[in-house]
């Protein structure tokens, strides 16, 4: 039999016949629809007379004259005051009667009257939905909950020339948002877009201003690595999802309880409805049956692009696993713990939570005005979720009891390299059940018992996993270690996330803006002059330093740059997002900043501009030259008052419209209004997505941002932003067993020995506690090791120091991974974290480099313009092969340094040919088959081989650039004497 009817009327049948199956679990009503009250007003009745028999015979006593359209106007008023979502989840009171509107699913199936009451429901779907008294227009199909439309669906069917756009422009401009049922929160709660291919969603009715979202899984399958859109479905529709699962009616009863949130503006028009976006739904449903099935002690690690809802995500995921029981009807989780910096999640958390659960005390926030003991005191009494941060847990890791028997889930928000530390470490302390570990020590050592003050042991078994634990790990930008820790472990050895939403699918989808597609940078180029006969020896790094920030903090400088932040501004800033757009400013270093707000208010006044208010923000005191700054001290609104640091961001949305910062607002701050960003800083990985992801998020009236960076090269942001564009995985796991290498290192230096670590970890350790003398005994049993230490060369210290400070790094993140049992090793761990703390730094005489400096050449170049494009490729860690290079801190003379800093950032001035030079070195370094010659070759056939491959690379080069290169091939000197520079340079940067 063909397929002849492929009409919109078919399609309507299709999803239809699935929803009024058994599996999807609606029924048909007979009711009609009365579209004066939006109500289908029979069924309403019926199920409150059905499940509420004693409310309803006590409101006809007290209405006898019509009662049901009294109950109607109570429930109306009810959803003008609350809210329809409110109602639905709390009832309402009338007169003293409570009245359920609908009836939930129980969390624990031994409560048989909820459960009852579960099943009563009157859940309906009904096709041509004619919702309005004044036309005959029809909604293709509504979802009905005990006579109460609260989902909408438009279908389009490709195969008529119409899609998901079609059905927008339907709800935009032929539904009027006036009628009862389409205003905001009274009946309809989401209004959906459905074609074959796609899912679009909107929460509020605006006309024109109406903003809808795409509802799609991803191009490869929800929490999948791809772009935008739905995969194929063997099994039918592509979006057969929207209705087979997310609409089925238990889900959807599931998203009514406990996803879909109001969000509470400063008056009731300014508040919004959230539905969850489906990677929102997915991720946080898939945790939840992954715990159901695997109980606690599993780690999870959440891929999810900055912008796209992590807040949300955390909130909902918190709220399910401190409600989720297991097949037992039992709580799986004690308490579960939010770990957090950002005062932001701590307000989302309460509010989204508070939504679903006005059970007092369900959240405590252990934040400013609270301290570790608070901390404590709520785990041990149990509060089901606790918001924190992880500072909190060292100073109160053995003051938790009870910790057998139970479990805790602890969620941490933008997981980093911090999870490797003491403090995650003490945490794991804190909470850790660890019968477990010590059963597997006794195994190992062949014991029936342990001795329970053993303080070495004590310390021991808390390292590795446990089985009282789960972490749900939330970033944008995972490291190798967060993917080792967190991260899933595939059968080839790697690490993977558990669920991922891409920064690709985010812009493709339109969730967040593609900060790279309007990106400009400059060059600095300039040439400092040693202004002193003196050529002093001075520390190469530190030098280096003192002269770069000699040039950005020069006042010629910052006027430059000054002038092109107020003028770019004023040129493209100003007028963006209907004349709201913002700017921030990133700088260096506080007093950069300092310097910058002074230099632009001065530009500012005298150009005399009216249209740009700057705010600055930085953390403490800054002191320049004789006067000292703070943030509230510079912040000053109009009328004089100042603006204190916690007031800075709502003034900056409100009043201001440039923002200049140094260390501050880089990474969590949401402003949807900040459009462009100058960059003054040098950026690197993490910290670079981080920060410019800043501008990503969206709003009605934003289109694009744009970015200037007067440090970073086009290369620099690609190398950044790669590994986090689609999913980023580690290839294999860590190699533990590397951390002996380092142990051997630091023996090699023979400042200590096996005697002596013992000796320190016997007062350690010691189980009768510590006396008065205690502390005094571990400090002389590390003085002659000092002394020792203080006798070695200035270049074996500074290895020694660095060397030192690796070893216990790289054990405390070894320590989080596996349980190793070495008793050795920890005793080292333990003295070395305290002699590192005796050893002093080795002092640098640093002579007034400054005062010797002058600048004399200055110039800013742009040197690209446009669009950054990443490649659609999968990031990855190779895994841990090395702990660190070693480092130097050689002393080389004044003008030596000058003048490497001036090779790098002279070059186009009058010196040509130095540009030249960095050129024909850039395409050969990028040449792989190159690369290939010098790991296999040897000097002398190198040097043979360099010149037809150096000819190659400069007549290429020639023919893009005549003007440029003429010159090389015209001096057959300067050619063979760039060419044999080159050859080396290559050589020896390739080999390493």
């Amino acid at each position: 039999m063909s397929i002849d009817v492929t009409t919109e009327k078919r399609f309507e049948q299709d999803i239809e016949t699935f929803m009024l199956s058994i599996e999807g679990g609606y029924t048909k009503t007979t009711d009609t629809y009365d579209a004066n009250c939006g109500l289908y007003v029979d069924t309403l009745i019926k199920f409150i007379q059905n499940t509420q028999p004693k409310e309803w015979a006590r409101f006809e006593n007290a209405n006898k004259v019509n009662p049901i359209n009294k109950f109607i106007q109570a429930f109306n008023l009810a959803c003008d005051e609350y809210g329809l979502l409110h109602i639905l989840r709390y009832g309402f009171k009338h007169r003293g009667i409570t009245f359920r509107i609908c009836y939930f699913k129980p969390e624990s199936s031994l409560n048989e009257v909820a459960m009852a009451n579960y099943e009563a429901n009157i859940i309906n779907c009904n096709r041509q939905w004619y919702y309005s008294a004044d036309c005959r227009n029809s909604v293709d199909m509504v979802l009905v909950v005990n006579g109460i439309p609260v989902f909408a669906f438009e279908l389009k069917n490709q195969y008529t020339g119409q899609t998901v756009d079609n059905a927008k422009r339907q709800w935009m401009y032929d539904r009027d948002p006036r009628e009862i049922c389409f205003q905001f929160n009274k009946r309809i709660l989401t209004y959906f877009c459905i074609d074959h291919l796609e899912v679009w969603m909107a929460t509020k009715l605006a006309g024109k201003e109406t903003l809808f979202l795409p509802f799609n899984q991803g191009s490869n399958g929800a929490g999948n690595d791809g772009g935008k859109g739905n995969p194929a479905n063997i099994d039918g529709y592509p979006t057969a999802y929207l209705w087979e699962q997310v609409f089925q009616k238990d889900s959807m009863m599931d998203i009514l309880q406990r996803f879909i949130h109001l969000n509470k503006g400063d008056n009731k028009k300014k508040h919004s409805i959230i539905f969850p976006r489906y990677h929102q739904l997915d991720v946080v449903r898939k945790l939840i049956a992954d715990v159901y099935k695997n109980g606690s002690g599993k780690n999870y690690l959440i891929q999810h692009s900055a912008g796209s809802g992590k807040s949300n995500s955390i909130a909902w995921t918190t709220y399910r696993l401190a409600s989720l029981h297991d097949k037992d009807n039992k709580p799986i989780f004690s308490s579960v713990i939010v770990i957090t910096d950002r005062t932001v999640l701590d307000a989302q958390l309460q509010a989204t939570i508070s939504s679903f659960d006005h059970t007092v005390g369900a959240i405590e926030t252990i934040g400013e005005g609270k301290n570790s003991k608070d901390l404590r005191d709520a785990i041990n009494n149990g509060i089901r979720i606790i918001v924190t941060t992880l500072q909190k847990f060292p100073v109160i890791y053995q003051e938790v009891d009870k910790k057998k028997g139970r479990n805790f889930a602890i969620i941490v928000d933008e997981a980093h390299s911090s999870q490797t530390g003491s403090s995650a470490l003490k945490l794991k302390t804190a909470l850790a059940d660890t019968e477990a570990a010590l059963r597997e020590y006794a195994e190992i050592e062949g014991k029936a018992e342990e001795d329970p003050d053993d303080k070495l042991l004590q310390e021991m078994i808390n390292h590795g996993k446990h089985k009282n634990l789960s972490f749900f790990a939330f970033t944008a930008t995972p490291k190798d270690k967060t993917l080792e820790i967190f991260g899933t472990e595939h059968d080839d050895g790697s690490f993977h996330p558990f669920h991922i939403y891409s920064m690709r699918q985010a812009i493709e989808e339109g969730f967040i803006l593609d900060v790279l597609q309007n990106y400009m940078t400059y060059k600095t180029c300039f040439e400092i002059a040693n202004s002193t006969p003196d050529n002093p020896e001075v520390p190469a790094s530190k030098a280096s330093k003192v002269i770069k920030n000699f040039q950005q903090l020069h006042p010629y400088n910052i006027s430059q740059k000054a002038k092109i932040i107020v003028e770019t501004f004023r040129e493209t800033t100003k007028e963006k997002i209907g004349g709201n757009g913002k700017m921030m400013v990133v700088t260096s270093s506080r007093l950069a900043a300092v310097r910058y707000y002074h230099e632009v208010k001065r530009y500012i006044e005298q150009m005399r501009y009216n249209d740009i208010d700057i705010l600055v923000a930085f953390s403490g005191a800054v002191k320049d030259e004789d006067e000292e700054y703070t943030e509230a001290k510079l912040n000053v609104r109009k009328d004089g008052s100042h603006i204190s640091e916690n007031q800075t961001k709502a003034e900056f949305h409100d009043n201001f419209n440039v923002l200049i910062v140094a260390e501050k607002y880089q990474t969590g701050f949401d402003e949807p209004l900040l459009h462009t960003m100058i960059v003054d800083k040098k950026l690197k990985g993490v910290k670079a997505v981080q920060t410019l992801s800043r501008l990503n998020r969206t709003c009605n009236g934003k289109y694009d941002t744009f970015i200037l960076d007067f440090i970073n090269t086009k290369e620099d942001i690609i190398e950044a932003f790669q590994p986090f564009y689609q999913e980023t995985y580690l290839e294999h796991e860590v190699n533990v067993d590397l951390i002996y290498q380092v142990q051997n290192s630091l023996r090699g230096f023979a400042i200590y020995s096996d005697t002596e670590i013992s000796s320190f970890c016997k007062e350690y350790f010691q189980t009768k506690g510590q006396n008065e003398r205690a502390m005094g005994r571990m400090t002389s049993i590390l003085k002659p090791i000092a002394d020792r230490y203080n006798a070695k060369t200035t270049d074996e210290k500074y290895q020694f120091r660095r060397d030192i400070r690796k070893f216990v790094k790289w054990y405390g993140y070894i320590s989080q991974v596996v349980r190793m049992f070495d008793k050795e090793l920890h005793q080292e761990f333990i003295f070395c974290s305290y002699l590192i703390k005796l050893l002093p730094a080795e002092k640098v005489e640093m002579i007034d480099i400054e005062s010797k400096l002058k600048l004399e050449f200055y110039k800013l170049q742009k040197t690209f313009e446009g669009a950054i494009t990443l490649e659609e490729k999968k990031g990855s860690y190779a895994g841990g092969d090395s702990v660190g290079a070693k480092g130097e801190n050689k002393k080389t003379p004044l003008d030596e340094i000058i003048e490497k800093i001036n090779e790098k950032y002279k070059g186009l001035f009058s010196d040509a040919d130095r540009v030249l030079i960095v050129s024909l070195q850039d395409k050969l370094m990028k040449d792989d088959k190159l690369k290939k010659i010098v790991k296999t070759t040897e000097p002398k056939i190198f040097n043979d081989i360099f010149p037809n491959i150096f000819n190659n690379v400069a007549q290429e080069s020639y023919k893009q650039s005549q003007e440029a290169y003429t010159s090389l091939f015209q001096d057959v000197t300067k050619y063979n004497t760039i060419m044999q520079v080159l050859a080396d340079y290559v050589y020896t940067q390739m080999r390493k």
